[in-house]
């Protein structure tokens, strides 16, 4: 047996291995040193929030039974994409496939802030009132599918090893449940660890509800396109203890922290203009998603 056909057979067991592995250790991790103190009970926000990632899981296997790794590996049969046709180096084809996947998912990232009708669907992520490792899972069953079309349509462009898509996935995964983590890191070693990799004080960052702070700091794996590109913010002028997470005028339980409300929050309410747009500080009182 090859390798990509190991890598296949076995590809749900890596990805599952390393979620419960990450998850477990960030639990334990916001019980010894959590960050902020959670406004909200924990144990029904993280039913309502893990039930949501275990829908999204369910409805991908269904929909999409391989998974990015079956595309890599169908583009390789038939010699689609940049180095299905360009040789090189495994190690290099490796380094530059997970470097622009992680740029395309950045990218990804900031058009669910500009477009009105994605945001309703990120909104869902965003409207967590709280901030911890389930969080970094919690999107609408809609936008799982969206991310999952375009990681395919990336597959299929770039044709990346096998291995580099399996290792982009589970560096992602992992990513997001550590960068949105309620745990307290040494000040000193965040500054220089967020050179590096988005820490949790990086993104928190991007989950205030004021729109100047939640529209930076769009990175989940790799922090250096933020720099690059001018949307990178260092601290939250309140302070991370003092911030609010969430979206102004979105605070009822049932629509924000309970599974079906979840489900139903993109069909609510209007959303009238571009909500990467938004770069004014307002008072609670005074700001609404409209």
């Amino acid at each position: 047996m090859g390798l990509n056909d190991w890598i296949m057979a076995h590809e749900l067991g890596i990805r599952l291995g390393f979620f419960f592995g990450v998850l477990g250790l960030m639990a334990f991790w916001e019980l010894a040193a959590p960050r902020r103190a959670l406004r909200v009970s924990k144990a029904p926000r993280w039913l309502n929030n893990l039930g949501l990632v275990f829908l999204n899981s369910v409805l991908l296997r269904l929909l999409f039974p391989a998974a990015a790794v079956g595309m890599a590996a169908f583009a390789a049969s038939q010699g689609w994409g940049l180095f299905n046709y360009a040789q090189a180096p495994l190690w290099l084809a490796m380094l530059v496939s997970i470097l622009l996947m992680d740029f395309v998912i950045w990218l990804q990232h900031v058009m669910v802030h500009a477009v009105p009708l994605l945001w309703r669907l990120h909104r869902v992520h965003h409207a967590d009132p709280d901030y911890d490792v389930t969080t970094g899972a919690r999107f609408h069953p809609l936008e799982i599918i969206l991310s999952m079309l375009i990681k395919f349509a990336t597959i299929l462009l770039l044709g990346p090893p096998v291995v580099a898509v399996v290792i982009f996935e589970v560096l992602l995964n992992a990513t997001a449940m550590f960068n949105h983590g309620n745990v307290r890191l040494p000040l000193g070693f965040d500054r220089v660890l967020r050179l590096l990799v988005v820490t949790p004080d990086m993104h928190r960052v991007h989950h205030s509800v004021e729109d100047d702070e939640a529209n930076s700091n769009f990175g989940f794996n790799l922090p250096w396109w933020d720099r690059l590109f001018g949307t990178y913010r260092e601290q939250p002028r309140l302070g991370h203890e003092s911030m609010l997470i969430g979206i102004h005028g979105y605070d009822d339980p049932q629509e924000i922290a309970r599974l079906p409300g979840m489900l139903m929050l993109p069909f609510h309410g209007p959303v009238t203009d571009y909500a990467i747009n938004r770069r004014r500080w307002a008072k609670p009182e005074d700001s609404t998603d409209e």
